[in-house]
């Protein structure tokens, strides 16, 4: 059972996967409304275009996805660990994740293919950023998994078992703000088309800056209660 979740890891799961709705948004809406935050779509749309032998669409949708790991993979090394908690160099993830995005928009604007490998990218970048938290998946990115352990927590609790709230409210929360930037994303789209991901990317780069000011802070007080204490 999930005992306690600090306020940064509430505040930071939503902000992320709002982010995460309206890059999927802009996605869809695009030019090759595609989707960008988690490769399901994009697989399957890969499996037609080889079953057509169209090799050219079979081409784009495998950089997609090899954009997408390459992202996970960078995120990977730079992390290096899968448990989420503070300590961890996510600053630097979250602001290369917000140059990938600023970079992708001219190239989207353009109707490039260039742009949405870069706008993969950074989304594999964020989902692999975190994975789990006191035994609570983190998926920032996509939702189906958050509504999978909705449904399985239900009928645990049809079943009259003991339901974790504290996890629900975690589940609640990411999909949620996912579905809340998909709204925001979409009104943003109809006036600013592509360059509504200046937005996420501006996020992207506050949270990373924050949290990089906010691990200093710790740090220095730190320091200072440990030479009280001497």
């Amino acid at each position: 059972m999930l005992r306690k979740l600090p306020p940064w890891a509430w505040v930071g799961g939503g902000v992320l996967s709002f982010i995460a709705g309206s890059i999927n948004a802009v996605g869809f809406l695009g030019f090759r409304h595609q989707p960008i935050t988690h490769l399901t779509g994009t697989t399957t749309a890969l499996g037609v275009a080889v079953a057509q032998g169209d090799l050219a669409e079979a081409w784009h949708w495998l950089a997609a996805i090899l954009s997408f790991v390459a992202g996970a993979v960078i995120s990977g090394f730079i992390v290096r660990h899968e448990v989420l908690r503070l300590g961890r160099r996510y600053g630097v993830v979250l602001v290369l994740e917000s140059l990938l995005l600023l970079t992708a928009v001219p190239l989207l604007h353009g109707q490039s293919d260039l742009g949405l490998y870069l706008a993969a990218m950074a989304c594999g970048l964020q989902n692999a950023m975190v994975s789990t938290y006191s035994g609570a998946v983190f998926r920032t990115t996509h939702v189906t998994g958050i509504f999978t352990d909705l449904g399985i927590y239900l009928g645990q609790r049809l079943r009259g078992e003991a339901l974790d709230p504290l996890r629900l409210h975690l589940y609640l929360l990411v999909s949620g703000s996912f579905l809340a930037g998909v709204v925001a994303g979409s009104f943003g789209y109809a006036r600013w088309s592509e360059r509504t991901l200046l937005g996420p990317a501006v996020l992207t780069g506050m949270a990373g800056l924050a949290y990089a000011l906010y691990q200093h802070h710790r740090l220095v007080s730190a320091r200072r209660e440990a030479a009280q204490a001497d």
